[in-house]
């Protein structure tokens, strides 16, 4: 069923730039004939390049046009969300930290993409289709429509002929535009959420240092295109003359010494340099909405620059917030030149598509944020589902409301969801403790609530399976829970009267207990009872060494239970061991 509009008051960050981007979109159709048949289609647009695996910071670049398509889409337009596949960039360098590359990868280095082999043992044809298959993947499972545009189709089918044509006529113009920033000091360099194509960071001769990628000059003089050598098929070309009246261009290879002449009105087997290829494409496929990364957005850079070159194609630059980078905990800003940097998959593994969507709709695109695959992956579910809550009966803010709706669906209607969500830390700890044994999950999981227990562990999936791959991948073997196989008689031994009072009471009660909230209860109110206060008792109640006297008893039921100070929450331990095995280690 699909989702309705949000509404009208809703103030977030989404909703703002919607109704921009719906703005400027009738501003630039003023005085087009339209009918509601053919009012004109918002075009919004992201651009990857598969140069190695797509990170999380990649995918920033996807989900900030994401959501405010899906918002237009909402209110009743058309609207087209383009992703351009920079699939005819160089291949720059090797990344390290991939399985089935070696450094015999490096004698691929300039050539395009699509012309480099994939890893070995990848079912793929070519390494930019390897490393866009699995972000194709995690964008269906994150419920995100769009048209995807492979770039190397695009110019070696000569769809942007004339736009090279075009752009190569008037190199002086482009050449006087990006000589306003040759000229300044170059800014510090900073981590690029989107990789700069290293051919394209030649200077021009005499012009001092370029800032960016904005061509290079041979005897022919500024040039803003880059063939690909027909030899080794790699961009280390030199444009060495061109004809304009005939468009015959001759170039040469620094790699391989390769020459040739060709028509470039019939050539297809070369690119536009990255500041002229980006706002030429604004120009061609009519975008009103990019946003882009801070390395983009700065003095002199690719966006600033795009913005005067796009009017000698006829276009205007879209709208286009910088969005800032995305971290991940306990790690340094990804970069996708190195392996080993989280994905999109990697994310999707260890949590449901809805609680990723809801950590970038939640934030503005100019705010960084971590994603957890710590420990701190728990605290976030448990804020989520607090949240969740919040929405269910009514007391959530009206931006926070906004948000969930954006994480649970789209205009199309809501993504899947798991029919019992229960706490991702209690179902962790139930993975952790069962290692994998589905029939004792489902049996600790079924006493957490007796009076509604679970009939199959398929109604806590896929969260479920979502927190067993986290315990089995991003939790260290000396932190699992490992149950004792025989019983501590040598620490019950050298126990004094009050603990095995404490373990007498909480034995006492286990039976009448036996559920997640009754055991939760037990446990905190063993002390309270001991100390001559109700187990009901509030924390107002009580006297501060209440508090000690709880962690003193907690560390003893974890050392009896797994041999160590902490482990996962003891009404979910308990509920795990079992009622039988629970008695035999605390002496019974």
């Amino acid at each position: 069923m699909p989702i309705v509009a949000l509404s009208t008051e809703t103030t977030d960050w989404v909703s703002r730039f919607a109704d921009e981007v719906i703005e400027e979109s009738e501003r630039r159709a003023a005085g087009k004939a339209t009918s509601p048949a053919t009012d004109p289609v918002v075009v919004v647009a992201s651009g990857l390049s598969p140069s190695g695996p797509i990170h999380l910071g990649n995918l920033r670049e996807v989900m900030t046009p994401h959501l405010v398509a899906d918002e237009i889409r909402r209110r009743g337009h058309r609207v087209r969300h383009l992703i351009s596949w920079d699939d005819y960039d160089r291949f720059r360098k090797v990344p390290q930290g991939i399985a089935g590359i070696d450094d015999s990868w490096a004698e691929h280095i300039g050539k395009p993409l699509t012309s480099v082999p994939a890893p070995q043992g990848s079912a793929h044809p070519n390494w930019a289709e390897h490393f866009k298959a699995a972000m194709v993947e995690s964008l269906a499972e994150l419920g995100v429509e769009f048209d995807g545009i492979s770039q190397t189709a695009q110019y070696n089918s000569g769809v942007y002929r004339e736009q090279i044509l075009h752009a190569v006529k008037h190199r002086g113009d482009i050449d006087a535009i990006l000589e306003q920033y040759r000229t300044k000091k170059a800014p510090a360099k900073k981590q690029q959420q989107k990789p700069l194509d290293e051919a394209e960071l030649e200077a021009a001769e005499g012009s001092g240092a370029a800032n960016e990628d904005d061509g290079s000059a041979g005897s022919a003089g500024y040039f803003p295109y880059k063939p690909y050598c027909g030899n080794c098929e790699k961009d280390l070309t030199t444009v060495t003359s061109y004809v304009d009246d005939t468009t015959e261009l001759s170039y040469t290879c620094t790699a391989c010494g390769f020459a040739e002449t060709v028509r470039l009105n019939e050539f297809n087997r070369g690119k536009l340099v990255w500041k002229v290829d980006w706002p030429m494409r604004w120009a061609y496929e009519g975008v009103v909405f990019e946003p882009s990364g801070v390395d983009h957005s700065s003095p002199g850079s690719s966006f600033q620059v795009g913005g005067q070159i796009v009017g000698i194609f006829g276009g205007k630059q879209p709208i286009g917030p910088m969005y800032a980078f995305v971290g991940i905990s306990g790690m340094a800003k990804m970069s996708s030149s190195k392996g080993g940097v989280p994905t999109a998959a990697d994310a999707l593994k260890i949590m449901e598509p809805q609680l990723l969507r809801w950590l970038y709709a939640r934030r503005r695109p100019n705010q960084s944020f971590k994603i957890a695959f710590d420990q701190e992956i728990q605290r976030l579910y448990d804020e989520w589902d607090k949240l969740d809550a919040k929405v269910a009966d009514g007391s959530a803010l009206p931006a926070d409301i906004a948000a969930h709706a954006r994480a649970v669906g789209t205009a199309a209607g809501e993504l899947p969801r798991t029919v019992r969500p229960l706490a991702y830390r209690t179902l962790a700890s139930v993975a952790d403790i069962t290692a994998g044994h589905q029939d004792q999950a489902l049996r600790i999981l079924s006493d957490l609530d007796p009076e509604n227990p679970l009939g199959s562990l398929d109604e806590a999936r896929p969260r479920y399976d979502k927190a067993e791959a986290w315990i089995n991948t991003h939790v260290p073997a000396d932190q699992r829970t490992i149950v004792r196989a025989e019983v501590d008689a040598e620490l019950l031994k050298s126990l004094d009267e009050a603990s095995r009072q404490s373990l007498r009471l909480l034995l006492d009660g286990l039976a009448d207990h036996w559920s997640l909230d009754g055991l939760t209860h037990l446990v905190y109110g063993v002390p309270k009872v001991q100390a001559g206060f109700s187990a009901d008792a509030t924390p107002k109640e009580l006297p501060p060494e209440i508090k000690t006297a709880q962690r003193t008893f907690f560390a003893l039921l974890y050392h009896l239970l797994v041999g160590r100070d902490t482990g996962p929450r003891l009404p979910t331990l308990l509920l795990a061991v079992g009622q039988e095995r629970v008695r035999a280690l605390l002496g019974e």
